[in-house]
């Protein structure tokens, strides 16, 4: 029986970081409530904090299940491919379907980086974006050692404008609401982004 319970709340906290997600690509994710997350769900809000004591808990949740899907699907993307600078196109497009299949995600993001400093979930975020820049300077380290592009190339800016191409499109997006176009943008954004690296044509 308890491993049926274990299953059942596990299950459950699924559901509720979905709802959330989902209600986030349809507004902004500070406003979202207990009540409004308890009632798309169709359970009361006792149900909901029996499986999670705060609404701090169900954030900090999402933006765990953000970090293991995302960073997951990254790393995936960069490994499998065959050289470091086809493994950073991998990883930029990956993200930029991630945006696209799960559009409240980056609404998720922006909405919890404008929480104070003192906020963990906030505390959370700033370190899977600081993972991530890590990892993408360490993949141009590693394009500049096999050559694939310029020696003098600063892998912490680089990395940065990485991130930075990636949020601006997601910004035009959810201004346009043309989320669909968004992978054929990124595929020009991305050859802007090749050609500043000195990466051949």
């Amino acid at each position: 029986m308890a491993i049926n319970s274990r299953q059942s709340t596990a299950s459950r906290q699924a559901e509720i970081i979905a709802t959330v997600v989902r209600l986030s690509a349809e507004r902004n994710p500070a406003d979202i409530t207990t009540t409004e997350i308890a009632k798309a769900m169709c359970v009361t809000q006792g149900a909901l904090f029996r499986h999670f004591a705060t609404k701090e808990a169900i954030r900090l949740a999402v933006v765990e299940w953000i970090e293991a899907q995302l960073m997951g699907e990254l790393m995936a993307a960069r490994d499998s491919a065959s050289d470091p600078l086809t493994g950073l196109k991998a990883m930029f497009m990956a993200h930029v379907r991630f945006t696209t299949k799960y559009p409240g995600v980056p609404r998720l993001i922006f909405a919890e980086l404008q929480q104070p400093d003192t906020s963990p979930v906030r505390q959370h975020v700033r370190k899977i974006m600081q993972h991530y820049r890590q990892n993408l300077a360490q993949s141009l380290a590693a394009a500049i050692a096999h050559k694939l592009i310029r020696a003098d190339v600063h892998c912490q800016s680089a990395a940065a404008l990485f991130l930075g191409a990636i949020q601006g499109l997601v910004i035009q997006s959810m201004l346009s609401g043309a989320t669909a176009e968004i992978e054929q943008q990124a595929e020009g954004v991305f050859r802007l982004y090749l050609a500043g690296l000195g990466a051949p044509s």
